[in-house]
């Protein structure tokens, strides 16, 4: 059994036991506790807000620019640093181990990415290419940096995604890992909480290595076994936190224990949309494709996945007057001040963006049954947190103005140097 110590945490895993608008019927509808447990402490940590006017106003003009941008599940393969499973999907194909491999260990690590030193040479930053396809480069900062350190590697002949490699210390030491996410010349600060990834590495890929084949293929071959192929999204998750510690995004909250789920729904959730089919596969069979990774008959289920909690979602959730902070929340974010993981203000930032987004998933279904006639159904959680997130980048940079709707000043997104996000 592993122990892995984490910021004065110690967590031993328990043993292993058992972009299209995406519409679903109600029936057998799951219950994820991520939902449950934001609203109580979103009620009890009376810290942030959800402003129901700010939700109607921003619902409709979330749900237009979904519309006008085409914003679809398969927007996930435009990123230019993402590894793309060939089509058709085809299960023999080995290059679908690879993919998944490559997304696993990027959600594995998928945290802690802010900078005191923003916007100097002292930021960390990671020199790739622009894309793969081309030859140009540039410096990636914030979560690209991990994606481009891991790219960089690959195309190194280092093959770091492998959890036979990353789970070794004598195939891969220390040393090498320090190498791989190194700085671009000019940066002098190191990736964030590097003792802390490497210790991950070592526990999930241990972890798949023993009990899985050594792939993260296997493990979603299991997941199926152990579901008789039946098995969705959020079952997924579930045994995704059951089996790695280090995904157990958890905390206790006035003496009752409260589920966050990060990283785990966002590796589920990126799995989803990398295999997500060609909707062009439904003119030649008259339906919509089946999802390859989810066979079942309900398949994904994805809308049961709740909003990834983070720090950059919040901070645009806020622009958009869907939150509300209280004054001395937005002096401690101005200040710059480091709130501490499971902190009574910290949980209520996260708690209140997922609150936050299902009230806004609630509304767009509204507006779409209204607007659409469209049969009574869920929109996905997930296609709304993926555009938040691409949202609050391009207003960060200045790459766009949200026009149309009244908006709050942009406060610092909130500093909290923790492995859950």
């Amino acid at each position: 059994m592993l122990d892995i110590q984490v910021q004065g945490l110690s967590r031993t895993p328990t043993p292993l036991n058992e972009k299209d608008l995406v519409f679903v019927e109600e029936d057998n509808v799951s219950v994820n506790p991520v939902v449950d447990s934001a609203e109580y402490v979103c009620k009890r940590s009376n810290v942030v807000e959800v402003n129901e006017k700010g939700v109607l106003i921003a619902a409709q003009h979330i749900y237009t620019k979904l519309l006008s941008e085409s914003y679809k599940p398969r927007t996930w393969r435009t990123h230019p640093l993402h590894i793309l499973p060939q089509e058709p999907y085809s299960p023999t194909d080995p290059w679908n181990k690879s993919v998944l491999n490559w997304i696993f260990l990027i959600s594995s690590l998928n945290f802690s990415f802010w900078s005191e030193q923003e916007g100097t040479n002292e930021r960390y930053g990671v020199e790739w290419q622009t894309s793969w396809e081309s030859k140009e480069r540039k410096v990636w900062t914030g979560y690209w940096s991990l994606v481009a350190a891991l790219n960089r590697a690959l195309q190194e002949d280092i093959p770091i995604t492998d959890p036979n490699f990353y789970s070794s210390e004598t195939l891969c030491p220390d040393s090498l890992i320090e190498h791989v996410f190194r700085a671009a010349d000019q940066f002098t600060e190191g990736i964030p909480l590097l003792r802390e990834r490497i210790a991950i590495m070592r526990e999930v890929g241990f972890v798949l290595c023993h009990s899985f084949g050594g792939s993260f293929q296997g493990f979603l071959n299991e997941f199926q076994r152990r579901h008789q192929g039946q098995g969705t999204a959020l079952d997924l998750v579930k045994m995704v936190t059951e089996t790695f510690p280090s995904f157990r995004d958890e905390f206790f909250f006035e003496d009752r224990k409260v589920y966050i789920w990060k990283r785990a729904q966002i590796l589920v959730a990126e799995t989803w949309a990398a295999f997500y089919p060609d909707p062009a596969l439904s003119s030649l069979t008259g339906r919509d494709p089946d999802h390859p990774l989810f066979p079942g008959e309900r398949g994904p289920a994805i809308h049961e996945l709740t909003m990834f909690a983070d720090y950059r979602v919040p901070q645009i959730l806020h622009h958009l007057q869907i939150l509300t902070y209280p004054p001395s929340l937005v002096r401690t974010l101005r200040a710059g001040t480091v709130l501490e993981s499971g902190s009574r203000e910290e949980l209520s930032l996260r708690a209140a963006s997922v609150v936050a987004v299902e009230r806004v998933r609630d509304e767009m279904v509204r507006l779409m049954m209204e607007k659409e006639k469209s049969k009574n159904g869920e929109v996905s959680s997930v296609l709304i947190d993926f555009f938040l997130w691409d949202l609050a980048k391009r207003v960060e940079s200045g790459e766009e103005k949200i026009e149309g709707i009244e908006t709050s000043e942009i406060v610092p997104a909130h500093r909290t140097r923790s492995i859950w996000y």
